[in-house]
């Protein structure tokens, strides 16, 4: 791993340690209306109620649980790690869920074994060349069997150059994961590189990675549109679980 991965790898644990304290996160027994899991992508800008759950809360008038966390991989396997929301799998509580929102991948990769290098052997476990197998597909599975619909949201293209070497890896696992929600029923895949643009400053947070709160702003607003759709309710009108 490189000096500046390692960096960046500190500076996520420790904004993660404080967003942790400050978390929203306490998930109602049994379950609840939209459940957001993930990364530092979805997690950023919590602090000042601007983060990606945030934002859906608010357009959809509806009751939001974040889980996300920054630093969190798909699949972390110390027993640690997991206890505090850094394997994204953990963070889901199961229980009855309308939505599940999530993302994902970027820190398997970055963090991982393969530092952002040859990543297509960890590609291959987190989901197959068909998107059919893999711990995404199987985690996926389990999550629709308690009754949710799964909304994925693919990453962007950001001025940084943390994740500069994952590239190619990280977008064939995106396509992976797209391939399978498209033959999943109420599965969705939101691009997240049609709404956050490398090309707008403003989108960005000062790190040049994560975004900005009007690239949250963008983002989960795009997220809540699709939700509002599949649903097929306006936005404001209170579910039904």
């Amino acid at each position: 791993m490189c000096i500046q991965q390692f960096l960046s790898r500190l500076a996520l644990v420790l904004s993660s340690v404080f967003l942790l304290s400050s978390c929203t996160g306490i998930a109602p027994r049994g379950g609840g209306d939209i459940l957001v899991i993930g990364d530092s992508v979805m997690a950023w800008n919590r602090t000042s109620n601007q983060a990606i759950s945030d934002v859906i809360g608010s357009k959809l008038s509806r009751d939001v649980v974040a889980r996300a966390v920054p630093g969190a991989q798909f699949d972390n396997n110390s027993a640690i790690a997991s206890a505090v929301g850094f394997d994204i799998q953990s963070q889901y509580p199961e229980g009855r869920w309308n939505w599940v929102v999530l993302n994902g991948g970027a820190n398997d990769m970055g963090f991982g074994d393969c530092g952002c290098g040859d990543c297509s052997a960890l590609v291959t476990k987190l989901i197959s060349e068909d998107g059919q197998s893999g711990l995404i597909p199987t985690f996926l599975d389990g999550v629709q069997r308690d009754g949710a619909k799964v909304l994925w949201m693919g990453y962007y293209n950001s001025p940084g150059k943390s994740f500069t070497g994952c590239a190619d890896d990280l977008a064939a696992l995106e396509a992976r994961i797209k391939r399978n929600l498209a033959n999943r029923r109420n599965g969705y895949f939101l691009e997240g590189e049609d709404f956050v643009l490398k090309s707008s400053p403003s989108h960005f947070a000062k790190d040049d990675t994560h975004p900005s709160p009007v690239g949250s702003a963008i983002l989960g607003t795009a997220l809540a549109d699709i939700i509002s759709k599949a649903d097929g309710r306006s936005q404001g009108r209170s579910p039904q679980l």
